[in-house]
């Protein structure tokens, strides 16, 4: 689940980004170097983290980490450079994150989190009343390629601003 994103392909497009699900402000300038969250999603058991590095080439590492290994994801974080998220594919803007660099006010990292939901119904109650799933049904099911859907989280990570030397 590791992995550092920067997509400036689809940075570049997002420039008129909807309003975003969850509102909030700028956050907290971050010094060079402190490794910082900028979000949870606990349903994909993943934390975004991010640090200011001072390099031109690479101003800011982006990665999604696990949060727990015995965490149990009730929704998958997929790379966004192959799910191309976008409201005509089904996704939902979920989340606009903005984080000044401490050491040169004129830059920020912007990560925009987008989420595709899932319509995920509970299994069907039986004559007891109980709602149950049978190991050979499931097995089934995914044999062939019946599985229900399961909601995704995808998120793209750009530094906007100048950069301050480096």
């Amino acid at each position: 689940m590791l992995a550092a994103l920067s997509l400036p392909a689809l940075a570049a497009a997002a420039g008129t980004d909807p309003a975003p699900e969850i509102q909030r402000p700028v956050g907290q300038p971050q010094a060079l170097g402190a490794v910082h969250t900028l979000r949870q999603i606990p349903e994909a058991c993943a934390r975004l983290e991010g640090q200011f590095t001072g390099q031109a080439a690479q101003p800011y590492k982006f990665a999604v980490v696990r949060t727990s290994p015995s965490c149990q994801p009730r929704a998958r974080f997929v790379d966004a450079a192959k799910a191309q998220p976008s409201l005509a594919a089904g996704w939902t803007f979920n989340d606009l994150i903005r984080v000044p660099n401490a050491a040169c006010p004129s830059q920020q990292a912007v990560v925009r989190v987008w989420r595709k939901p899932a319509n995920v119904a509970p299994p069907k109650l039986d004559g007891q009343g109980q709602a149950r799933l049978y190991l050979a049904d499931e097995k089934a099911k995914a044999a062939a390629k019946q599985l229900a859907a399961v909601p995704m989280f995808a998120a793209v990570m750009a530094v906007e601003g100048k950069s301050c030397g480096g």
